[in-house]
């Protein structure tokens, strides 16, 4: 019998090493195939980049020519460059290939030749001829170029696809070759199995029937049966052997039999026992694991706070208290939540005032006397609990139990106390991403990307509701003369004054933000233009009073110019149209004069 399963047993190892090697193969196979169509990716999206960097740089030039506004061609030689840079790297990804290799260097030839000009004529724009621009632009060559460009590219993009597809193909056929490796290996592996299974079953159904005999007999009271019958296995000889020394050794402890029953039932109320803490530490456990996951997607510090006085009293049930947590300079802890009615100091407590923080480790007093009271409890409590939050070798803050805290309920508190630490700092990350993701770091207001997702939020709510929305473009007068006068600390100085005096001026609904540059944005849902513009005057008229110091010398008085526009149903809903239209109202503030605050041409009509 074991002659015959090793056989088998080896043939299994065959076939299965030979189905592994296959698998391993075909997915080698299958990853080079999937690394083509990456590459193909890239191609793609290099040669749709380089097109697209081109066109933004010919409408920026376009634009600088036909409106002389700088702010137009401010971005054209970046776009030329970013236009250069990818051409060149589309060359470099199709070297492996030769006709798409010279479709990618016939754009790359054609971009650089549009780019010249594209040089040229921003050249003369910076210079002031605006006529030679023009009639460079309008030669039409340039034109040409960008047509040759676009055709260039989109026979290198339709090659391109179609490789793709063909290299889709072959992973697909990579698929189906280790799909049928698949079917076709495992039923011949469940076959071996199968037959190994009867011939071992074959094997020791004799022996196995002989055994079962035997403890029949001993099951019915004869301690004296023997197994005697031959194993013909070297296995089964062992365990008759086992079983016979077994049925010995029984006989030799039936005397003993009242004492053992008497420690088995000791046991059997230690293993009761044991299975009740198991089983409420189980519980405690799915409980804080529900806990954990909530604190974990908590967003706001309310969020935390409501999770806390939820889940805590259900972790340690009759037993008041209140999380603590130390503020950003660590110099005060302050409250987090109570739960179970205990009512607490707001402003909270230093940290020298509780020596669980003091020693790192839980302090507690269970009557009057028995040890030091924290000072923030009071001299009047005779029972509580602090226990110090712990992360990374840090204290981080402090649960303050009203009571005491029982043995059974150790290990509730040390996991309890263990998942709000780890929550803790978590959320303090989220929130410090969050922060920096949306905060333009020099003002501290929101930063444009911020800007623009509230807006086009703003646009829908006010889409479906029917109500007002407003937007402020505004921006500092003359602010190049404090870099040029005093450096570009004392322009960074007048950028966070007039950000302070925006912020403390403006609703706690409206949305302050630092557009670029010197320019910011104000977002003020539920407002028309015209109601804005009178809070906008007394935002300009408390800027201008103002006197900006840095570094010792004062810096002199600043204005700002302000536009308004209000959203319209016909405007894009991306709010680029509603950013335009403010802006056209800040440039016409500027050229009456600055230090104004002026109305879209649409609020103004209707104004009047």
């Amino acid at each position: 019998m074991s002659h015959r399963i090793v056989v088998l047993c080896g043939i299994l190892c065959v076939v299965m090493v030979l189905l592994a090697g296959l698998l391993l193969d075909g997915s080698a196979q299958m990853r080079s195939s999937l690394g083509w169509v990456t590459h193909s990716s890239q191609v793609l999206k290099t040669a749709n980049r380089t097109l697209g960097h081109l066109q933004e740089a010919e409408s920026g030039q376009r634009g600088y020519v036909l409106t002389r506004n700088p702010e137009f061609g401010e971005t054209v030689a970046a776009e030329i460059a970013a236009a250069k840079h990818e051409a060149a790297a589309l060359v470099n990804l199709t070297a492996d290939n030769p006709p798409q290799n010279e479709r990618a260097r016939q754009v790359r030839a054609l971009v650089t030749e549009r780019a010249a000009s594209l040089e040229k004529s921003a050249a003369m724009t910076r210079a002031g001829d605006f006529a030679g621009a023009q009639a460079s632009t309008a030669t039409g060559r340039g034109r040409y170029l960008m047509l040759m460009v676009e055709a260039r590219v989109g026979d290198l993009l339709a090659e391109e696809r179609s490789l793709s597809v063909e290299r889709m193909g072959a992973v697909e056929r990579r698929l189906n070759y280790i799909r049928w490796l698949v079917l076709l290996g495992t039923p011949l592996t469940v076959a071996i199995i199968v037959i190994m299974g009867v011939a071992l079953i074959r094997g020791i159904r004799r022996p196995v029937e002989a055994m079962m005999t035997v403890m029949g007999k001993l099951g019915a009271g004869d301690r004296s049966a023997r197994i005697d019958v031959e194993m013909r296995s070297s296995e089964f000889e062992r365990l008759a052997g086992g079983y016979n020394e077994m049925a010995r050794e029984l006989e030799a402890a039936v005397a003993d039999q009242v004492d053992s029953e008497g420690r088995l039932k000791i046991a059997n109320q230690e293993l009761s026992a044991n299975a009740q803490v198991l089983r409420e530490r189980g519980e405690v456990i799915e409980l804080l694991g529900g806990m954990a996951h909530r604190m974990q997607a908590a967003r706001t510090d309310e969020e935390l706070a409501s999770i806390i006085r939820v889940f805590v009293p259900r972790v340690l049930p009759d037993i008041p208290g209140a999380l603590y947590a130390h503020n950003n300079s660590r110099n005060l802890l302050v409250p987090i939540a109570a739960w179970g009615g205990l009512e607490v100091e707001q402003a909270g407590f230093a940290p020298d005032q509780c020596w669980a923080l003091r020693r790192g480790q839980s302090h507690y007093v269970t009557e009057q006397g028995s040890d030091i009271v924290c000072a923030h409890v009071g001299a009047e409590a005779d029972h509580y609990h602090c226990e110090p939050l712990l992360a990374g070798g840090e204290v981080i803050g402090v649960l303050y139990l009203r009571g005491v805290v029982g043995a059974e309920n150790r290990f509730r508190l040390t996991v309890l106390t263990e998942n709000i630490a780890s929550a803790l700092v978590n959320h303090r990350l989220q929130r410090g991403l969050r922060e920096q993701t949306i905060r333009d770091p020099l003002t501290s207001l929101f930063n444009r990307r911020y800007m623009e997702e509230t807006l086009a939020l703003e646009i829908a709510r006010a889409t479906r509701t029917g109500s007002p929305l407003s937007l402020v473009m505004c921006d500092v007068d003359h602010f190049k003369r404090f870099n040029d006068e005093f450096g570009h600390e004392a322009g960074d100085a007048v950028l966070q004054a007039v950000a302070t005096e925006m912020r403390s001026r403006f609703r706690d609904g409206d949305v302050v933000c630092r557009f670029g540059g010197e320019e910011f944005t104000i977002i003020a849902p539920g407002t028309s233009a015209v109601v804005l513009a009178d809070r906008v005057e007394i935002v300009r008229q408390a800027i201008s009073e103002l006197m900006v110091n840095q570094g010792g010398r004062t810096l002199g008085s600043t204005t700002m110019s302000f536009g308004v526009a209000t959203w319209e149903e016909s405007m894009e809903r991306d709010g680029s149209t509603l950013i335009k239209a403010a802006d056209a109202a800040l440039y016409r503030a500027k050229r009456e004069g600055r230090n104004r605050v002026v109305l879209d041409a649409r609020a103004e009509a209707l104004s009047a």
